[in-house]
């Protein structure tokens, strides 16, 4: 797919114009896959997709949506929300992403901040909190369900299907309205608003344009092998994050790539049906991944011999293969055992027929490459799944940058690092270690909050992350923490909180660790134990516990325990366990940074609780208001 030795679909279009350009050029190809209710895979081109664009945003324009007008989004990861969004962006409106996870109150702010006129909602449990607020949201006119053939009594309520009936109509009148509209749309126009997931404060809209994320998704597609004929992107993660939407479909609609469509409860079967070759995840999702396979190869003496035997054998030659620096090549096509000695090339290919092929087929057997962002991806799990062959791009963004403003190199991979500057991008590093960069992705402003935008700036257009960085080897760098993330001893040390959290990322029996510290004579620690881990422990060695008296959740692949009754994180066990977890980490940290004393919770930090983001990092602020009595008495 090259042209003149060139990658043929890097551009500066706007988004409907991209979409427009896939009609027209790939209008047979299947733009879109994905599961039903009943199991069988449904999929359409882009020719259709195009089309329902076309009638949803028609309708748009006969509900009065104009040019600037902004319409939301809250709805899960689906075809749907992508046809909402270009249905949004061909009527040259903006895009608003909301979360589908949020609560009432969170909904109606970000309506009444941005000043939202249409809300489109996937189902009735979000249809619920929107018409619980209504009389608090008075500028959304109207509420589009995104089912065929729902129906509703209040009359500001309709469905896709009417939508799509009223945009058909209005084309029927006047054939040249869609596409006077979305010609109408340039490439410094308001795209999107962006609320961030407020780890700190209340959320802000960050507003990009269709030249922002037009040069993010031109600055990633230069910077990662190229888009194939046959490339299918899995996409799991929130639409309403920019890492989903941007690195994501963004890539996949330049590329004029198939997406098909999973969630977290349905990922494992996804991978087998839809065979991808690319997708975006998180840290914790290859933690996860990690843990369940060594866990399934503990089931018995001989399987946890050949997996750790194994791995041991993919780790020697993962490290045989780094230079001087510690770089590996992780290109494709590669021979991943080149220029080691024959005896271990001769045991690595037994491993990995034995063990590491069988994970890749775990896959789908068609898997490229993955992402990880949205926090620090350990530098021991990136070499384990090296080891296997499978190769995983590590970068660094933020919502303002749009993503990627560091990432990663195929044939330079730096476990621990994020990687060098992304092409197009300028870094430095400012006050207090404070990672700066300058580039046309950068964000326009925060939506109605002049104040933040200025401090979110340098003087001459920096964007100041507030990440703390450390300079490596070729202009790599290493995320330390977020500055508010820094810990300050009253001895005036400072403390990394990712670091001590990092520590427990491979951890068994440790879940979580939120590190305490700030203007404190000694680091603590609220520890949340892998529960589920705990259970098949207890049940293994005899030790009673009430399960009916646990919570659990059913929204992924298997049922996650995220709360136990008080007795259960009192056994012995459970507790020396915990402190030989804690101890371990300890001996690896400095003397100020060690967790002197901690206290072991019965419940998992979740989003439902307000304590996780839905890319999953800490609400820090939230966790030490919901915990103050726990964390005061480690200090009384």
């Amino acid at each position: 797919m090259k042209e003149s030795g060139k990658t043929w679909y890097l551009a500066q279009l706007t988004f409907p114009k991209m979409l427009h350009r896939n009609m027209i050029r790939f209008a047979d190809k299947p733009a879109q896959l994905w599961r039903t209710e009943q199991g069988t895979v449904e999929s359409i081109s882009w020719a259709q997709v195009w089309r329902l664009v076309k009638e949803m945003s028609s309708g748009l324009i006969s509900l009065g949506v104009e040019k600037g007008d902004r319409v939301a989004v809250m709805a899960h990861t689906s075809p749907q929300w992508m046809w909402s969004d270009y249905a949004t962006l061909c009527a040259a409106g903006i895009t608003v992403c909301i979360y589908p996870t949020l609560s009432e109150k969170e909904l109606a702010f970000i309506i009444n901040d941005s000043g939202s006129k249409v809300l489109f909602v996937y189902d009735e449990e979000n249809l619920e909190k929107a018409l619980n607020q209504r009389s608090q949201m008075p500028t959304l006119e109207k509420i589009v369900v995104l089912q065929d053939g729902f129906t509703h009594d209040d009359p500001n309520v309709i469905d896709i299907t009417t939508l799509r009936k009223l945009g058909v109509s209005l084309c029927a009148e006047d054939r040249f309205v869609f596409e006077q509209r979305w010609k109408s749309v340039q490439v410094t126009d308001y795209m999107t608003i962006v609320y961030t997931s407020g780890t700190t404060g209340m959320p802000k809209g960050a507003v990009h344009t269709h030249l922002s994320i037009n040069a993010a998704i031109n600055r990633d597609a230069r910077d990662v092998p190229e888009v194939r004929d046959d490339d299918v992107l899995l996409s799991f993660l929130p639409l309403a994050h920019t890492y989903e939407r941007e690195c994501g479909h963004g890539i996949a609609v330049l590329g004029a790539m198939t997406i098909a469509y999973s969630s977290p409860k349905t990922l494992v079967e996804d991978l087998q049906v839809f065979r991808p070759t690319v997708f975006m995840s998180v840290p914790r999702i290859y933690e996860r991944i990690f843990m369940a396979l060594k866990d399934r190869a503990s089931q018995s003496p001989v399987k946890k011999a050949i997996f750790n035997y194994a791995l041991k054998i993919g780790l020697k030659v993962t490290e045989a293969r780094a230079d001087e620096n510690g770089f590996i090549d992780m290109s494709e096509g590669i021979d991943f055992t080149a220029g080691i000695s024959r005896w271990l090339r001769f045991r690595y290919h037994i491993v990995d027929k034995i063990l590491f092929s069988k994970v890749r087929d775990l896959l789908g057997g068609r898997y490229r490459f993955a992402f990880s962002a949205a926090g620090s991806l350990p530098a021991e799990l990136c070499k384990v799944f090296m080891a296997m062959g499978i190769r995983i791009y590590e970068g660094y963004g933020a919502t303002e940058t749009c993503n990627t403003v560091n990432l990663n190199r195929p044939s330079k991979v730096l476990p621990g690092s994020v990687g060098p500057l992304s092409s197009g991008i300028e870094g430095r590093i400012g006050e207090e270690g404070e990672w700066q960069v300058r580039g046309d992705n950068l964000f326009v402003e925060y939506w109605n909050n002049p104040e933040a935008t200025g401090e979110a700036f340098t003087e001459d257009g920096y964007y100041k992350t507030g990440d703390v960085v450390i300079m490596m080897a070729d202009g790599y760098i290493k995320i330390v923490d977020r500055i508010k993330g820094l810990m300050v001893l009253d001895t005036g040390k400072n403390v990394p909180a990712a670091k001590i959290e990092s520590m427990f990322s491979l951890s068994k029996y440790v879940d979580m660790v939120v590190p305490i510290g700030d203007d404190r004579k000694y680091v603590t620690a609220l520890v949340v134990p892998n529960f589920d881990a705990m259970m098949e422990y207890y049940n293994q060695n005899g030790i009673q516990y009430d399960r009916d008296a646990c919570v659990f959740n059913y929204d992924g692949p298997a049922p996650l325990c995220i709360e136990v009754p008080g007795d259960f994180i009192e056994v012995t066990e459970l507790k020396e366990l915990v402190d030989q977890e804690i101890q371990k980490a300890n001996s690896e940290l400095e003397g100020y940074e060690k967790i002197k004393k901690y206290t072991i919770i019965s419940r998992r930090l979740t989003e439902g609780t307000g304590e996780m983001t839905p890319t999953l990092k800490v609400k820090r602020k939230v966790v030490m208001e919901n915990f103050k009595n726990e964390i005061e008495g480690l200090y009384s």
